[in-house]
């Protein structure tokens, strides 16, 4: 195998290896850099070459997201190294902020090297003349965007990846209004990253940082309890898993303090684990993910299964159908039933959803003369829609209250919907009885997604092209009637990668598709909606098969039209 063309590759690992300030990495990449430049057999060396280059084809880019990638060694894993520069670049942007205050508040869940990262950072602020706080604990992140928000601190950061899968891990970036970053704070942090030197030039001290008590947490608590009405109905019984996450220990606690009844925690994935080994993803949406709180709720009979993702940020919520059966919820179901529980205590102000979202909470917001907006996928958008009240995302993230946290918080929105459902048991009715009301007054708003995972993300590009190249003009029998494409942008968005699609047809209110690569997963994701106008109750079973096959038709012919099959 000719090794001269390689030569550069030897060169930066070397570089690496000698400033990578963390023994487990550095085993990994001296023992790649041994076989790569050692006498195994070509078998061997071609892998070690492969692995060397993809962790050095470039860097992990810091962005709206933060960072988000495979644990391991080289720049473009999530490591140490990686995390040093990370927050030595925070550092510098909030010295060149100093309007923002000097205080980063720090949080970590409960993955893989998460504690790691959250010291180095902590470590990171203090050198650089910063103060530093670290929460307690593994905690969940609504804490940590509380905390940000209760502390008047300049910026925060969780280091989490999520729901991603075992191997990963991440870093989120807030400033200190609690919302995530955007542009063009992302693009100033990756400057003051992109300007640093060695690694070794970046100070780093020995401590000196704050570890904060139980009383940031209590405050949280406290905060979320008060979404609900005082003397709100409290009797329901709940399955709850936290998905080998963080959350078990702060939802009971919430639960406890807002006087409903403990749930019953589904034993398996009670506990904290970086491997969750009982889920291929740990993600409430993924096939499989629910199964043993399905199982639990198959014993126990509860009114509701409830689940957060491991950081809970997110809040999945299943209903009992007929033969002791159970249902997931969509995000958007939850999110229109969360939407009429806030418009139902009255107020002002703006509900907040994204473009791939249903529209449904835009007639929600309507009927109870409250403002809308729509906004690019992402919390670090929904929570900066002005004057917002409610926000919430398909992908299973509701902020219920904008002015504790300013971000999806799993959390208190399982309270919120513990209270709607425990007002409805009390009346002799259910979510989904709520959902049918929903549907009779704004008509009938199914939705549904078309997910790609892919090893390849020439996949994503290519079938981004094939459709603006293009264009479909008919899906499912229905007339594509607008095409945009929103990496334009316009008045009311940003540009982004992705593409919308209206459509009509005889019989349908409208219908809708969006398309866009996922901004933390290696997947192409199309977002289908049928909106069907229905008069009477009688009519939904009919209404929502129909709507259904509407839907399995445009993900065929979508997935057609992108090249995908």
């Amino acid at each position: 195998m000719p090794k001269a063309p390689t030569n550069d590759l030897l060169d930066r690992a070397r570089a690496w290896l000698a400033e990578d300030p963390d023994p487990q990495t550095r085993a990994e990449l001296a023992g790649l850099l041994a076989c790569a430049e050692g006498p195994e057999a070509e078998s061997e060396e071609r892998i070690a070459w492969s692995r060397l280059a993809e962790r050095f084809a470039g860097r992990l880019q810091f962005g709206t997201a933060g960072l988000r990638g495979e644990l391991g060694a080289g720049p473009m894993r999530m490591n140490r190294a990686v995390v040093i520069r990370a927050a030595a670049g925070l550092a510098g942007y909030v010295r060149k902020h100093p309007e923002l205050g000097d205080l980063v508040v720090i949080g970590y869940d409960a993955r893989h090297k998460s504690y790691d990262f959250a010291l180095d950072t902590a470590a990171v602020v203090v050198g650089a003349g910063l103060r530093a706080a670290l929460l307690p604990r593994a905690l969940p992140t609504p804490v940590l965007a509380f905390a940000i928000r209760q502390l008047g601190a300049a910026a925060g950061v969780v280091v989490t990846a999520s729901h991603n899968p075992p191997q990963d891990n991440g870093y989120k970036v807030y400033l200190g209004d609690g919302s995530q970053i955007v542009p063009p704070a992302d693009a100033d942090i990756a400057a003051e990253i992109d300007a640093l030197g060695a690694l070794a030039d970046v100070p780093r001290a020995e401590g000196g940082w704050e570890v904060l008590g139980e009383e940031v947490l209590a405050a949280y608590l406290a905060r979320a309890v008060s979404v609900l009405d005082a003397d709100g109905p409290r009797d329901l019984a709940t399955v709850y898993t936290p998905l080998h996450g963080v959350g078990r220990d702060v939802l009971l606690a919430a639960f406890g303090a807002a006087g409903f009844p403990a749930p019953v925690v589904v034993a398996e994935q009670a506990e904290p684990d970086p491997d969750f080994p009982t889920v291929a993803f740990p993600n409430p949406e993924e096939p499989g993910a629910m199964d043993l709180a399905f199982a639990a709720a198959r014993a126990a009979r509860p009114d509701l299964v409830i689940a957060n993702d491991p950081d809970a940020d997110r809040c999945a919520v299943a209903v009992p159908t007929t033969g002791n059966d159970w249902r997931m919820l969509r995000g958007d179901e939850v999110g229109a039933l969360l939407g009429a529980a806030v418009a139902a205590k009255g107020g002002t102000g703006v509900f907040a959803t994204t473009i791939v979202s249903s529209t449904l909470l835009g007639r929600i917001a309507a009927a109870a003369g409250l403002g809308y907006a729509e906004t690019l996928t992402g919390f670090k958008w929904i929570a900066r829609a002005e004057g917002i009240r409610y926000g919430y995302e398909e992908a299973l993230g509701y902020c219920v209250d904008p002015d504790g946290v300013r971000d999806k918080d799993g959390v208190t929105a399982a309270l919120l919907i513990a209270e709607l459902a425990a007002g409805l048991k009390r009346d002799g009715r259910t979510l989904t009885d709520l959902l049918d009301d929903l549907a009779l007054a704004h008509g009938l708003h199914a939705t549904d997604q078309l997910s790609v995972r892919v090893d390849d993300l020439a996949v994503i590009s290519d079938a981004m092209a094939a459709l603006r190249d293009k264009p479909p003009v008919e899906l499912a029998g229905l007339a594509v009637t607008r095409a945009d494409d929103l990496a334009a942008g316009s008045a009311d968005l940003p540009p982004t990668d992705g593409l919308r699609y209206l459509l009509s047809g005889p019989a349908v209110g409208s219908a809708r598709v969006v398309v866009r690569p996922s901004g933390t997963e290696p997947k192409l994701k199309c977002y289908l909606e049928v909106v069907l106008p229905v008069a009477a109750a009688a009519e939904l079973p009919a209404a929502r098969t129909r709507a259904q096959a509407l839907l399995d038709l445009l993900k065929q012919d979508f997935a057609l039209a992108a090249g995908l099959v």
